[in-house]
């Protein structure tokens, strides 16, 4: 039985693997950062980043975490999935929970992650024409906001 929880410390490794893979697998063929995505980014440092991030962090648990969401106030500020396991409703199941429960109405999305801004879309978000540079990079990020 799938259960949404919020996470436990017990939980952080789990989350910073789910997290780190899926930067890899979607930022680094945008940013192409040989050292950031593959010396700076590991889990031991994304678990000690998460345990002091602002937020909350809750999972997606049938007995395996198989993904997170992080709700810092109204702002979803991470919504992974191991991608091995995507496409099976699992992060729209994070999503609804995330707006029911936490009342998240908006969040920032990287322009270029066209398939993560089609799940938003398809989830009552919308780009609200608010567009910001990704800090050091040349690339922006999307402001979308909840239309339910």
């Amino acid at each position: 039985m799938e259960t949404i929880r919020r996470a436990e410390k017990e939980d952080l490794a789990r989350i910073a693997e789910i997290y780190v893979f899926n930067y890899r697998m979607n930022f680094w063929p945008v940013f192409q950062n040989d050292a950031y995505y593959f010396d700076e980014l590991q889990v031991p440092s994304v678990m000690e980043t998460m345990a002091q991030e602002s937020g909350t962090h809750y999972v997606y648990d049938d007995g395996t975490v198989k993904g997170f969401v992080t709700v810092n106030g109204t702002e979803i500020r991470h919504l992974f999935v191991e991608p091995v396991l995507q496409g099976r409703g699992i992060g729209a199941a994070l999503l609804e929970f995330a707006m029911k429960q936490c009342r998240a109405d908006h969040l920032w999305a990287l322009e270029k992650n066209v398939r993560a801004i089609r799940f938003y879309e398809r989830h009552g978000f919308a780009w609200d024409g608010t567009r910001k540079k990704e800090e050091g990079t040349d690339e922006y990020l999307l402001h979308l906001v909840c239309r339910k």
